[in-house]
């Protein structure tokens, strides 16, 4: 019995030990699992927010706050992000659709949307699918603009539509904290027949428009002609009224001329002088001779001239010549050669 009761006794005392030493394992494990939770717990209440996002924080299912970019810290267990909002400025391609225009006439349109948010709690709670909603609410607002003009208008006036369009999406799409930037069309589109009319229509149109032209030139040039050949035929006039001016000038100074002379010859013949009528006839004889000369229908010229009388006038001549320009030679008698000294008496 006795060595039952060691061998009892030995048993206990080795139980004991390994009680205590699975003691600290236990604590170590535990201490282990505990940092494991935290971390884990600061973690998930550590965020990081990129830039041009916003994230908006929801406590209990409710919203609570937003979160700009950069380094965030929200209550773990309590507070979770909810949307992640994008509020940089975005595109929305809206699809080709068909409008009637207010003449009746069929067109195919697309358009883009740019936007951007400026709240995201509202752009998250207030309406469940943003681009869905802008999409459709732009394509309702295109038919309702197009329905209101005429295609002449629509084709001329796209600026005026994307205005139009504008004013209402932004009114249309404030309440859910969404600001439209800009609405553009992009491209309209006419039916084939629609079209080809057009083009005639054009067509015809510039051929007007260059036929009014082509006239408008060739009546500028007759014009100008015109004021060409005016002012030709004045210069012209104003040249042949100078001409005769001179030309009755010259007249009147050549009859002055000669009124001058057969004044001097008459009162020379009065004085006795007969040399002064020998020149005048001389004159005159030598005149008809060179006008016989000269004529056109007149090649030979046979006239009796007596050639002693033609040199007594062609004397009679130099004598009065040089009686008139002061020289001391005395007067030759009638018949007397020029070249031949009278004899002295």
């Amino acid at each position: 019995m006795g060595q039952g009761r060691g061998a009892d006794r030995s048993r206990v005392f080795r139980d004991g030990e390994g009680e205590a030493m699975n003691l600290p394992v236990g604590l170590s494990v535990f201490a282990v699992g505990a940092a494991a939770l935290v971390i884990l717990t600061l973690a998930a209440g550590v965020k990081i927010v990129p830039q041009g996002y916003v994230y908006t924080v929801e406590r209990f299912g409710r919203y609570a706050r937003s979160l700009g970019a950069g380094l965030a810290l929200i209550v773990p267990f309590v507070e979770r992000v909810g949307r992640r909002v994008n509020v940089m400025e975005q595109v929305i391609d809206v699809p080709s659709q068909q409008a009637f225009t207010r003449d009746n006439a069929g067109v195919t349109i697309d358009a883009v949307v740019f936007y951007q948010v400026l709240d995201a709690a509202r752009a998250s709670y207030e309406v469940s699918n943003l681009d869905l909603a802008a999409t459709t609410l732009t394509m309702t607002n295109i038919r309702t603009v197009v329905g209101g003009m005429d295609l002449d208008q629509l084709l001329a006036h796209r600026d005026e539509i994307n205005e139009r369009l504008l004013r209402v999406m932004d009114a249309a799409a404030s309440p859910w904290g969404v600001k439209i930037n800009r609405i553009e069309i992009k491209d309209i589109l006419l039916p084939p027949d629609l079209a080809g009319a057009m083009a005639r229509q054009m067509k015809a149109e510039r051929e007007k428009r260059a036929s009014i032209l082509e006239a408008e030139g060739q009546r500028a040039a007759e014009i100008l002609r015109a004021e060409g050949r005016k002012q030709s035929a004045i210069l012209e006039s104003e040249g042949r009224k100078e001409a005769a001016f001179r030309d009755a000038e010259a007249r009147e100074r050549s009859a002055e001329a000669e009124a001058q002379a057969t004044n001097l010859v008459s009162r020379a013949i009065a004085e006795g002088d007969i040399a002064a009528a020998n020149f005048l006839v001389a004159e005159k004889y030598v005149d008809a001779v060179r006008a016989l000369a000269t004529a056109p229908n007149q090649r030979v010229v046979v006239v009796p001239i007596e050639a002693a009388a033609l040199a007594g006038t062609l004397g009679g001549i130099g004598e009065l010549t040089r009686a008139v320009f002061g020289e001391g030679t005395p007067p030759r008698r009638a018949g007397t050669p020029p070249n031949v000294t009278p004899p002295r008496t």
